[in-house]
């Protein structure tokens, strides 16, 4: 049996044109995102789309979604494994496409995961389960592009 969880975002967004502006197509793309009980985020769109360089926009929050979720799966699966985990660092790159008419679409993510680990006879298994961590990622089961991952391991 699966088990269903609601999550709720508010945006909330305000024209802040002139008047005397209302005939250019110009809008600001600025915007606040409110989850209850957490910290307001100010987004806008990527500085390639005429928005605030300065802000988070939606490519950053889903790029960190899936380095974030990834990582937790990980840590899970490693903890099952028997698999003491002291350092994880990652530095992902997504690949955004767009087409002729202004849609687009992210067409890939690489992550870099580099993990430290106490035991260096786990090395191998802690490499292969990158890919069980991303079986398990509700962000990248959620995604319409491939995830991949180039791992790294060392030991303490």
């Amino acid at each position: 049996m699966a088990f269903k969880h609601l999550f709720k975002v508010k945006l909330n967004w305000t024209s802040k044109q002139n008047p005397e502006e209302s005939s250019k197509k110009f809008y600001s793309r600025t915007h606040q995102i409110k989850i209850e009980g957490k910290q307001v985020l100010d987004i806008s769109a990527a500085k390639a789309f005429k928005g605030d360089p300065e802000l988070y926009n939606p490519e950053d929050l889903l790029l960190s979604s899936l380095v974030s979720c990834h990582m937790m799966s990980y840590l899970y699966v490693c903890s099952q494994n028997g698999i003491e985990v002291l350092e994880y660092s990652d530095n992902a790159e997504g690949i955004l496409e767009v087409n002729p008419d202004g849609s687009g679409r992210f067409v890939e993510v690489r992550l870099y995961p580099k993990v430290t680990i106490v035991n260096s006879d786990k090395i191998d298994l802690a490499l292969e389960l990158h890919t069980k961590a991303n079986q398990l990622c509700f962000i990248a089961n959620s995604c319409n592009f491939p995830v991949l991952h180039n791992a790294s391991c060392e030991v303490a």
